[in-house]
């Protein structure tokens, strides 16, 4: 389990991730660095802030991805979840409505967002 704790803009952030063996495997082998043989004096390493926006825009990337499609109102309660605000779900619905890996299809009552492969 991961826990992210800040803020967005106004709004604070506490968010609880739920990772299986895969996904700790992965974020490994992403985190994986090798070391030369001779070790040079190292300054300190400069810590670059987490950008909760960011953070969250892939999450809600993987949440489609993961599902493959999923209707309007589904997936904004998805993400309403994920950032445990409608507003910011919204502005995550938004955003994947005009990303380049997703398309929308207007069917029936409700707008159907489907990953692009």
């Amino acid at each position: 389990m991961l826990r992210i704790r800040g803020s967005i803009g106004d709004w604070p952030v506490d968010l609880t991730l739920e990772l299986d063996d895969g996904d700790w495997a992965r974020l490994g082998a992403q985190l994986q660095v090798s070391t030369p043989e001779k070790t040079a004096p190292v300054a300190d390493p400069v810590v670059k802030p987490v950008n909760q926006d960011e953070v969250l825009w892939q999450l809600a990337k993987d949440l489609l991805r993961q599902s493959g499609q999923l209707t309007g109102p589904d997936l904004l309660e998805r993400l309403e979840g994920l950032t445990g605000n409608t507003v910011a779900g919204k502005r995550l619905l938004v955003r994947l409505r005009h990303s380049a890996e997703v398309k929308v299809v207007s069917g029936g009552d409700t707008p159907l967002y489907r990953w692009i492969e």
